[in-house]
């Protein structure tokens, strides 16, 4: 497993949200509420993935260059903490969108854990789920992980799917032990020793490399599980079965949003720092220049936010192949295709 070299090296990035104030007069107030088209907007609250770093900015980008706006929306932005919470948020009614590890809700669904949401678009067509440690670990391969401490959330994909990783990349899953860790605070724990690897995404690196003053090693799990998608944005069965109009230009601002933060990953940097104070926009911006090549793919072509049917299978059937799976699933149960962006 290659080791990663030396990228940024700059202060931590925390999941603290803090939104930027508005003006306090009624008719600011009621502006504020008002679309292009003077119509009133729709109230919606959106979930990042993981926190508040780099690979979710595209939410605030969306949010701040009036994409939301024009789509008709008044969208507030909160921290996720891993695909199982935000499923449970998404599902429970207290979130009405968000983007989950699409093997990691397959996962949940699969194994009776969760119902009633939906898929509507891919984020990342490949997972970018890895488990991140640093130099002076003696972690070069997955079979070095026996022996070892990782910490991650009790929600999260890369903690969740680790059996399948394991088994599918010789690692006896038994000899490995995992300690339960905040979103924002995983990073420090591996930069303080106090484990030997974290759940974290590929795109993680800049950050690690900034928090742990480390160089970091990464064992990505698309390694042994090429079919995979990443981050997938999911609604309730409820909205998308009663609103799906709404639900389609939702899609299409957010994607908008994550389109030009590729494209312009500085500005989507300084955006989420102007949101988030915490935020080092240098690392922010690293993650995604990482992040870019993941959100296309040559197996879904160019367009962004598609999801393909027969790749969709083949995660399944690599999931059941693995035992990892208690109910048959189709594509069809987890994926709206009605909704989502078509190659």
């Amino acid at each position: 497993m290659r080791r990663l070299t030396r990228t940024v090296a700059a202060a931590a990035l925390a999941t603290a949200l803090a939104l930027v104030a508005g003006c306090s007069g009624d008719s600011d107030k009621s502006a504020d509420t008002k679309n292009a088209a003077g119509g009133t907007l729709e109230k919606v609250t959106y979930l990042t993935s993981f926190g508040n770093f780099g690979r979710d900015s595209y939410a605030w980008v969306a949010k701040e260059k009036g994409f939301f706006k024009d789509a008709g929306f008044d969208v507030e932005i909160k921290p996720g903490q891993g695909t199982g919470d935000v499923i449970k948020l998404v599902t429970g009614g207290q979130a009405d969108f968000g983007p989950i590890d699409l093997t990691g809700g397959l996962l949940q669904m699969g194994n009776g854990q969760a119902k009633d949401f939906v898929a509507v678009a891919a984020i990342q067509q490949r997972t970018m789920a890895a488990i991140v440690s640093v130099e002076g670990k003696n972690i070069a391969t997955p079979k070095d992980l026996e022996g070892k401490k990782l910490a991650d959330t009790p929600f999260s994909v890369v903690r969740n799917l680790f059996p399948t990783y394991a088994r599918l990349a010789g690692v006896d899953a038994s000899k490995v032990t995992w300690v339960n860790g905040e979103a924002a605070g995983l990073i420090g724990m591996l930069g303080a020793g106090s484990v030997d690897g974290i759940g974290q995404f590929v795109v993680g690196q800049p950050t690690v490399q900034a928090v742990a003053k480390k160089t970091p090693v990464v064992l990505p799990y698309s390694n042994v599980m090429q079919d995979l998608y990443g981050n997938a944005l999911i609604t309730s069965t409820k909205i998308a079965k009663e609103k799906p109009e709404m639900v389609k230009r939702f899609v299409a601002a957010l994607l908008k949003g994550l389109e030009y933060a590729l494209e312009h990953p500085q500005e989507a940097a300084d955006l989420l720092k102007k949101n988030v104070d915490a935020t080092n926009p240098t690392a922010a911006a690293a993650e995604l220049q990482l992040m870019a090549a993941y959100v296309r793919s040559s197996n879904s072509g160019t367009a962004i936010g598609t999801l393909d049917s027969g790749r969709v299978a083949k995660s399944i059937a690599l999931l059941q192949g693995a035992g990892a799976l208690k109910q048959n699933l189709t594509p069809d149960q987890i994926i709206d295709f009605n909704l989502a962006p078509k190659a």
